[in-house]
């Protein structure tokens, strides 16, 4: 026996092969020794695996995104608190300066005598009234934030100031109230002047700084945010990719194996069992493809055993027909010389005796005759003699050559063919075999006072030959078993006549002339067998 060829992947899939290194990866995948739901469970978990990790980069870049809008927004009160200590601050600064050199209070620009109680007494008061605003804004209680450590050094700084400058308006005002000329107070007010100037500066330096972290943060978040959104799109892209890698690995390693198997099981059920199919899983589908092969080889085997079988009985067949004709031809020769009485006269027994000889002599002729066309057949030996000849005549023959048995039956016979019916291509006396068939089958079930017609017409292009009786009829589930080799309907067995060949011969010299043959009946109502033949002939091989 010829070793079988592998069966290569299908090339419908060859342009897929380059992912992975030429399909490397699904090759891989696929000798892992594991079975299919794991390696299905393995993918999986991977996969949600991958989903995790994104899930938890998208999380991580969430919350550190989160925490900077905490410290954006605890930076911005920080930086709103200080810009309004620095406001009052400066409010503070333009009032000791502007109050310091006005008609009012000359008293603290040079010592000159002061104008009025009432002016200095409103001078006090604005500058009181403004420097209460600067305490209020660096109270740290009212903050609503814990200051860092450098700023807290600074705001002691301020509150230094602030003490300076209440210290400095006390002795002011003390001045102012008990009459004292300016040159004395004149030291207090520059003081004041200089803690006021110390104050504004290091209030600016709060807001500053504020602001520059702001910004600064502000800068980082922006960053941040461009790098975590490119590392997430990076992430989640890679993790895309990898999994549409790891699922067509996988993918690859369990569809291209069931593909190869499917066409290979296509292949043996048509009749091809020269290759074998190439499946490297080391799992459920590794074992399918070995017990497809199995298989494949165990039907090649036993195809051959029938082959052979097949011929030696149709060889068989063949020469016992032919060797059965000998002996049986000489009978009927003898029989027939018996029955015309050609050497001496019979008496009424032995003219029956010799009747039943013939007839018996006859039917098995024709059985021989059909076994040996049967086989003929299945061997591929039989070819057709075509040529062109008058069908009307073909039917004409076929309806003499059983007219005298359908009158001893007492059955009426009737043929009728369409005129446009008329010559015909195809082997003419195998398609008059047919025909005789189908009437002897007719004859023999149709009872006495029945009636069997024949017909030829053209329709849908084919010809079509008809022969109806009006026999017992046939059951439906008799219907496409009748023309298989050796069966027979139950009212056919009855009758003990035949074998079963006629409708199976039939079948398959009409299958060779391209037609086709079938039967429609009704139990109790008779049966019309009709069969085609092509107005072209194509002799099917």
């Amino acid at each position: 026996m010829a070793q079988p060829e592998v069966l290569p992947a299908p090339p419908t899939r060859r342009r897929w092969a380059g992912l992975g290194r030429k399909g490397r990866l699904g090759g891989i995948v696929a000798r892992i020794p594991a079975k299919v739901r794991t390696k299905l469970l393995v993918a999986f978990l991977a996969i949600a695996g991958l989903l995790l990790l994104v899930s938890a980069l998208g999380l991580q870049v969430l919350g550190q995104s989160n925490a900077r809008v905490v410290r954006l927004g605890v930076l911005q009160r920080r930086s709103a608190q200080y810009q309004s200590i620095e406001a009052h601050a400066g409010d503070l600064q333009q009032t000791l300066a502007v109050r310091a050199g006005t008609a009012g209070l000359t008293a603290y620009a040079g010592g000159q005598k002061l104008q009025g109680g009432t002016q200095v007494h409103l001078a006090d008061l604005d500058v009181g009234f403004t420097l209460s605003q600067v305490a209020l804004a660096f109270d740290q209680p009212l903050f609503g934030f814990v200051p860092p450590r450098a700023d807290e050094r600074v705001l002691r700084r301020i509150h230094a100031d602030y003490r300076s400058i209440v210290r400095a308006l006390a002795r002011i005002e003390r001045l102012d109230s008990s009459g004292v000329r300016g040159g004395r107070a004149q030291r207090y007010v520059n003081a004041a002047r200089s803690a006021g100037d110390d104050l504004d500066a290091q209030a600016q330096k709060l807001a500053f700084r504020a602001r520059a972290q702001t910004d600064a943060l502000v800068k980082v978040n922006r960053g941040a945010y461009t790098s975590s959104r490119n590392l997430s799109i990076w992430v989640g892209a890679g993790s895309v990719l990898l999994a549409l890698a790891l699922g067509f690995a996988l993918a690859r390693s369990l569809i291209g194996p069931i593909q190869r198997i499917v066409a290979r099981l296509a292949a043996i059920a048509s009749g091809d069992f020269s290759r074998h199919v190439e499946v490297v899983n080391r799992d459920e589908l590794g074992d399918l493809g070995a017990r497809v092969n199995q298989m494949n080889d165990e039907l090649q085997r036993l195809y051959r055993e029938l082959e052979s079988a097949s011929r030696h009985k149709s060889e068989f067949l063949a020469n016992m027909s032919h060797e059965l004709r000998t002996p049986l031809n000489a009978i009927l020769g003898f029989s027939q010389v018996l029955e015309k009485r050609l050497f001496g006269e019979l008496n009424e027994k032995q003219g029956e005796y010799v009747e039943d000889i013939r007839s018996s002599g006859n039917h098995l002729l024709s059985l021989i005759n059909d076994v040996l066309d049967l086989s003929k057949v299945e061997a591929g030996q039989i070819e057709l003699q075509v040529a062109p000849f008058s069908l009307r005549e073909a039917v004409e023959r076929g309806v003499v050559m059983v007219r005298e048995r359908a009158s001893k039956n007492g059955v009426a016979l009737a043929a009728e063919v369409e005129p446009e019916v008329h010559v015909v291509t195809g082997d003419e006396r195998r398609i008059r075999q047919i025909l005789f068939n189908l009437l002897s089958n007719a004859i023999k079930f149709t009872p006495a006072g029945g009636r069997i017609d024949v017909s030829a017409a053209r329709v849908d292009g084919e010809i079509q030959l008809a022969v109806a009786d009006t026999g017992p009829g046939i059951a439906p589930d008799d219907l496409d078993r009748i023309f298989q080799e050796f069966q027979q309907t139950e009212v056919g067995a009855k009758q003990h006549e035949g074998t079963g060949l006629g409708l199976a011969l039939s079948k398959r010299l009409v299958e060779l002339h391209g037609g086709r043959i079938w039967v429609e009946s009704e139990v109790g109502v008779g049966s019309r067998f009709v069969f085609t033949l092509p107005v072209t002939l194509q002799v099917a091989v």
